[in-house]
């Protein structure tokens, strides 16, 4: 019997092995993805650390959404669960309440150790490295560690997305998996900077935003409020969020989104992200309207936004509407560019209407076996392919990056950093990114904010 399938169903990753070719049929694609699994090695010097603790949940949240043969678990789990997040009191419980095994030797798949060194061998084993501001991944092997710096959980998030995009690189063939050392610096992530050195500029996490409006609750939005959660508020009701979408959570949507599960397909995303946020502490309300020139922030209201929208239409209102600062990202939706990221920083020297102009064109993949399938069999109607067929491919590492660098521009600016007006980087090189300083045009701000519990 063939399975049903429609746009708002199908995994976003599944939907590469489609579009690229790599699997003539869904049920072919899905097959491969069923087989890829991954092993987390949980064994740091202190595993009651926060940012290990950071490292370590945000690799299962987005391992299990792209290794659906499942994501196991070793280490040291009955430790006491030192982060913010409503996720229980020991980090075992934690583990599996985001969907990953503990326990079990899972030899034959690639390895995330969080923690030592270890001695190497067979197949693919990285480490998660980070330190300060900055985060990133080594062999498992290497005699290599970022120099110290003040706690950031966020560097933590920002490692452990990049080991999850590595350890999938690997079981697609990448030669070049697992023997280089990926990092990035949050607090300078220009080219100047040498990730695994120790930076005397990064400051000591203090301040953070108290006051956040966040447009759109997909893949980039709820990376958002992961990245929210994870930062150590000492008075959490302190922070007052907007959180604004139209959509209901899909079967699809737990794919790419880093906060959804199954139980929520149905509920309007605005809700089901208002309940998490109520659980993490926050004040949350919601606004269940389209984003577009007609809207208007109210005096009273937070003058900071994040933007996770995915179209052009309501980017192009984003400096129209009255925020005195907003940090938009944008990922790739193609199966060759799905690994991109470009984040602005708004108002700037061009008006947003420029900015997007159109929305543009992706790629034809309507030719390929799998969709001209689903057509012969009576699966879906031309319309239908069409619909699915013009989908983005998404992977929740993608975002998870991305929503490290825009809450670091809020951070810089609290912390009297430079913020940027533009960074745009390849996960496939972050290497060869570009980034472009945005001078003194948000100094003056005071986005609102409130202290951490650090001590």
């Amino acid at each position: 019997m063939t399975a049903i399938i429609s746009p708002d169903s199908l995994h976003r990753l599944v939907k590469l092995a489609i579009d690229s070719g790599a699997a003539a049929t869904v049920t072919e694609a899905q097959a491969l993805f069923q087989g890829f699994r991954l092993a987390i090695d949980f064994s740091p010097d202190d595993p009651s650390d926060p940012v290990e603790q950071a490292t370590l949940l945000t690799a299962v949240a987005l391992g299990r959404r792209v290794f659906l043969g499942g994501v196991a678990v070793t280490g040291a789990l009955d430790t006491w669960g030192s982060t913010p997040m409503p996720l229980g009191s020991a980090l075992a419980e934690a583990v599996k309440a985001l969907g990953g095994k503990v326990g079990g030797n899972d030899a034959g798949a690639p390895t995330v150790v969080i923690g030592r060194r270890q001695d190497r061998r067979d197949g693919l084993a990285i480490r998660t490295a980070a330190a300060g501001w900055r985060g990133g991944l080594v062999p498992a092997h290497a005699n290599l560690a970022p120099e110290p710096g003040p706690a950031n959980p966020l560097a933590g998030m920002l490692a452990a997305a990049l080991a999850i995009n590595e350890a999938f690189l690997h079981v697609n063939g990448a030669k070049a998996a697992g023997h280089r050392a990926v990092g990035l610096s949050l607090w300078r992530p220009g080219h100047d900077v040498d990730w695994l050195a120790g930076d005397p500029s990064e400051p000591a996490l203090t301040y953070l935003p108290s006051k956040l409006w966040l447009i759109g609750l997909g893949h980039l939005g709820q990376a958002y409020l992961w990245a929210l959660g994870l930062l150590p508020y000492g008075a959490p009701g302190d922070v007052k969020l907007v959180l604004q979408d139209v959509d209901a959570i899909t079967v699809s949507t737990e794919s790419t989104s880093i906060l959804t599960d199954a139980a929520m397909v149905g509920v309007q995303k605005t809700r089901a992200m208002a309940a998490w946020a109520e659980r993490r502490g926050f004040q949350a309300s919601i606004q269940e309207r389209l984003f577009d020139a007609d809207f208007r922030r109210r005096p009273d209201e937070p003058v900071v936004a994040l933007c996770g929208l995915d179209n052009a239409a309501g980017r192009r209102a984003l400096d129209q509407v009255g925020f005195d600062m907003i940090v938009e990202a944008g990922l790739g939706r193609g199966h060759r560019d799905f690994r991109t990221l470009r984040l602005h920083t708004l108002p700037g020297p061009r008006p947003a209407a420029d900015m997007w102009k159109a929305t543009e064109a992706g790629e034809k993949v309507e030719d390929r076996p799998a969709y001209a399938k689903l057509l012969a069999d009576g699966v879906l109607d031309r319309c239908g392919m069409t619909l699915l067929a013009g989908k983005a491919v998404g992977a929740p590492f993608v975002g998870a990056v991305a929503a490290t660098f825009a809450l670091s521009e809020i951070l810089r600016l609290l912390h009297g950093g430079r913020v940027h007006r533009l960074i745009d980087l390849d996960l496939l090189g972050v290497e060869h990114r570009t980034i472009v300083a945005a001078g003194d045009a948000f100094a003056a701000l005071n986005p609102g904010y409130t202290l951490t519990g650090y001590r």
